[in-house]
């Protein structure tokens, strides 16, 4: 499998994953995450979107310095997007702990969720602005 076709799969993969972690988020935040099993899905889906994620950084970079390159990156909107993916990936595994210990929904897991929901939208975003990739033959 070439690089292109890796990326492309992988990028498919993070379409797919975008969805579901934007329905269990929407659908965690809804019902206050009262739901043990929801909360177990959710955590399943974004240990596997966000190691989607890395494999996607991984493609485009290798093993290179990610936070240097992103760092040097001249879009803002592509930083920002950096940032609230790693405050995502960070928060959702100290909420992961919290609820682990209690079971129960924290203030800083709503935080958690608000950073998420801003990550998702600018992964939408980013992924609509290079919609054409994935129509390539």
């Amino acid at each position: 499998m070439t690089k292109k076709e890796k990326l492309k799969f992988c990028n498919a993969f993070l379409l797919f994953m975008t969805i579901i972690m934007l329905a269990t988020s929407i659908f965690l935040e809804a019902t206050g995450s009262r739901s043990i099993t929801c909360v177990c899905v959710h955590i399943a889906v974004g240990s596997l979107f966000a190691g989607n994620v890395a494999w996607h950084l991984y493609l485009h970079y290798e093993l290179k310095s990610w936070f240097g390159r992103l760092r040097k990156q001249k879009s803002t909107i592509t930083r920002w997007f950096a940032l609230s993916g790693l405050l995502t990936f960070a928060s959702g595994i100290i909420t992961t702990l919290h609820w682990v210990a209690t079971q129960q929904h924290s203030p800083f897991g709503g935080v958690h969720g608000k950073i998420g929901f801003t990550f998702l939208l600018l992964a939408i975003a980013h992924t609509a602005k290079r919609w054409r990739f994935f129509k390539m033959k």
